[in-house]
């Protein structure tokens, strides 16, 4: 596999991109923002995945692996294509925040503007009937499962009637023929996503800027994945997990988390040579330079709790097939260059995993900091330069928020490292410390490039509600700012 070029990259969730109409999108903000890393002298852009948000309005929580997030259509693109007019989307109440997501309200404006879209678009345009051929392996049953869940007024696909509950139950067929229109509008929203998508990333790209995606290692519960391949999953008879994914208690969340996932069937997708999986990857380089692996330690062992005998306490592991499914990635990932997350509990047999593939891992330095010298994160114990180093990950505070309820004794062994006196020089000197690094790859978030606190913190584990709205808003670099970040790319050749 091709290895890295040496660089640096920001980590920025489309949806974080400011906007007039509620969240981030892949119009103009886009393209600006690779204009903003091409000024910076960057080479990556990192995003969070791309699905549609569901439960909790989290990214690895999406009513499919391999669909696109409506809410990221470009409305502006919309007009110019004479689908839209702005006296239509401008009718509906955006709420004028552009430091926060409201994700009800979305749910309420977006797919009557994208429904008004639909009504008078061509759905015999040729590259419309290519696409959907193309994409035909999973876009029949997502469309098909969307229709049902505004049929079934979005509720869990398990709270569904008995007669759709099932994707291969006989009256499903009558229900193809009652929702066709609907079925059809799901797939024009994919086709609009995609269509900016692949626009986006080929700027992006003419630019010299390399998009690092990310992948869930878990299918969402209420997703079409689960629905239409109910043996691929570890299910009870009414469609819901035997046990569901977690973690128990690590660096990132001390009480463990219960993310509420099924666990996959393993021995059912192997009989059918992980298709699932080679089609996943298959996508990822198709719409990616790079990806991020998400949970890589599930591909060994992954922990299951058995809801109905109590909480993580009741949480045991069940094995992973390991390096018959790294393979198969790998080959079917192709050019495209592997990130593995392999963070949190630690599981030595997936560091040996990890260490035979050859992918890249991953290090965290807000993880660094323990007072034990022989931490894996500190960048003195890197074994060559097979790494992408970040300042901190979505899932952890930001520098500033790190920084600022801790004691001068916690922070002693930070400043001797770092060779600083004061808490206002941590942010600038762990950036510097990781531009200093012989890692590939250095990847900050943009909280810590403008230097903001918590409150801009994009998810934490275990917390419910209120992650994953963060939005850049009116925040902006000044140039002196741009000029450091500029300075520290030249100096350690990033």
């Amino acid at each position: 596999m091709k290895p890295f070029s040496r660089g640096a990259g920001i980590l920025l969730s489309i949806a974080s991109l400011p906007s007039a109409y509620g969240i981030g999108t892949l119009g103009r903000a886009a393209y600006q923002f690779v204009d903003l890393l091409v000024d910076l002298r960057q080479r990556y852009w990192h995003i969070l995945p791309l699905g549609p948000t569901s439960f909790g309005d989290s990214p690895y929580q999406s009513f499919s692996v391999f669909a696109g997030n409506p809410y990221l259509i470009d409305l502006m693109e919309l007009i110019r294509r004479g689908l839209l007019t702005e006296q239509e989307v401008h009718k509906y109440d955006w709420e004028d925040n552009n430091s926060e997501i409201n994700y009800e309200l979305l749910f309420e404006n977006r797919y009557g503007v994208l429904e008004q879209a639909f009504r008078r678009f061509d759905r015999y345009e040729e590259s419309f009937l290519a696409f959907c051929e193309k994409e035909d392996f999973w876009l029949n049953d997502y469309s098909f499962f969307m229709a049902l869940k505004a049929y079934s007024d979005h509720v869990a696909w398990t709270d569904w009637d008995e007669d759709i509950r099932d994707a291969d139950m006989p009256g499903c067929e009558r229900y193809r023929e009652q929702l066709a229109e609907q079925i059809i509008f799901w797939k024009f929203c994919q086709y609009e996503f995609f269509r900016q998508w692949m626009q986006l990333k080929q700027y992006a790209n003419s630019r010299g800027i390399r998009i690092i995606g990310d992948i869930p290692f878990y299918a969402g519960a209420d997703s079409a994945d689960v629905w239409a391949h109910r043996n691929w999953f570890l299910l009870n008879s009414e469609g819901r997990p035997k046990v569901a994914a977690g973690s128990p208690p690590d660096v990132f969340s001390p009480e463990g988390q219960i993310w509420g996932n099924p666990l996959y069937n393993w021995e059912s997708m192997e009989a059918e040579g992980f298709t699932w999986w080679k089609q996943r990857m298959e996508m990822c380089a198709w719409m990616y330079d790079a990806v991020r692996i998400d949970h890589f330690t599930g591909i060994v062992r992954s922990f299951g709790i058995d809801l109905r005998r109590g909480g993580i306490g009741s949480g045991r592991w069940y094995k992973g097939p390991g390096r018959k499914l790294t393979d198969i990635m790998e080959k079917a990932a192709g050019e495209c260059r592997l990130i593995a997350e392999c963070l949190g509990y630690q599981i030595p047999a997936a560091k040996k995993l990890l260490q035979k593939t050859g992918w890249s891992d991953i290090k965290v330095l807000l993880m660094a900091f323990d007072r034990n010298t022989a931490n894996e994160h500190l960048p003195h114990n890197y074994i060559g330069p097979n790494h992408v180093v970040y300042t901190g990950t979505h899932d952890s505070d930001t520098i500033v928020g790190y920084c600022r309820d801790k004691t001068e004794y916690e922070l002693a062994f930070l400043y001797e490292y770092l060779g600083v006196k004061t808490r206002e020089e941590i942010p600038d000197a762990i950036i510097r410390l990781a531009y200093s690094s012989i890692a590939d790859v250095v990847i900050l978030q943009m909280q810590d490039i403008l230097r903001l606190g918590r409150e801009t913190r994009m998810n934490r584990p275990g917390a419910a509600g209120g992650n994953w709205r963060w939005r850049i808003g009116n925040e902006i670099l000044n140039d002196e700012r741009r000029s450091c970040i500029r300075t520290w790319s030249l100096i350690y050749r990033r």
